[in-house]
């Protein structure tokens, strides 16, 4: 107990103090995560919403592998990233492993398929009328395709939560690719493994509670954000 009180302490010592090491590993661990959502983003509701609309050979099979890369194992993810940019890999010329590109990529790989699924579970629960109401009065397949998205909103901010989570939590992946390199690729994941085995357990604590207060910053806000819409969305006489 005495160690844990100890981490909680030198954590606000650290932030007050603005430790540039501290900020540094926070302001990478913020760029990666970001961008590898914003990508999962930009993949994962688009490949749900055309999921959700369309019917061709072979669709089932996506959906369950969608389905299945949502449970998929970061370090798995990690080591076909690893072999891939290599120095002999197929992609090695690249110049990439130990880079944040790298665990850019592992993360995008395993945000994607988060997005994806959960966006096509949102698309799937808006009421089919609404599209075609749309398209009756005289919207393109465009508007009735927005008329969809602006529908299923708040359950896409889960997803965009859902994403977040699961790329800033991740570390096999990022370790394997990134190689948590000092000052280059140590993101708060780990910077916790690293210093959980030099036994500096009240530095793992501090690393910990910052991880979890900046996840808990940025989940607040997109909670919110997801909760003052569903007030404006909820009819009146529910209130």
């Amino acid at each position: 107990m005495d160690m844990i009180w100890t981490g909680i302490v030198k954590a606000v010592d650290m932030l007050i103090s603005l430790d540039p090491e501290i900020y540094g590993i926070v302001w990478l661990t913020l760029k990666i995560t970001g961008t590898a959502t914003l990508i999962g983003l930009c993949v994962g509701i688009p490949a749900g919403l055309g999921l959700s609309v369309s019917r061709f050979p072979g669709r089932r099979l996506i959906i369950a592998l969608i389905n299945t890369g949502m449970g998929l194992p970061p370090v798995v993810v990690g080591l076909f990233v690893a072999l891939f940019l290599w120095r002999m890999g197929p992609l090695g010329s690249l110049r990439l492993i130990y880079t944040p590109a790298a665990m850019v990529i592992a993360q995008v790989l395993i945000v994607v398929p988060i997005i994806a699924g959960l966006s096509l579970a949102a698309f799937q629960n808006v009421d089919p009328a609404a599209p075609l109401q749309a398209r009756a009065l005289g919207a393109t397949k465009a508007q009735a395709l927005l008329v969809v998205l602006k529908e299923s909103r708040l359950p896409q901010l889960a997803a965009v939560m859902a994403g977040f989570g699961g790329a800033v939590s991740e570390v096999g992946a990022v370790l394997m690719v990134g190689g948590n390199i000092n000052g280059q690729t140590r993101v708060l994941t780990t910077a916790i493994v690293q210093e959980t085995r030099m036994g500096r357990f009240e530095v793992a604590i501090a690393l910990s509670l910052v991880l979890l207060a900046l996840s808990f910053a940025v989940n607040a806000l997109l909670t919110y954000i997801q909760q003052k819409g569903a007030q404006e969305w909820r009819p009146h006489s529910w209130k």
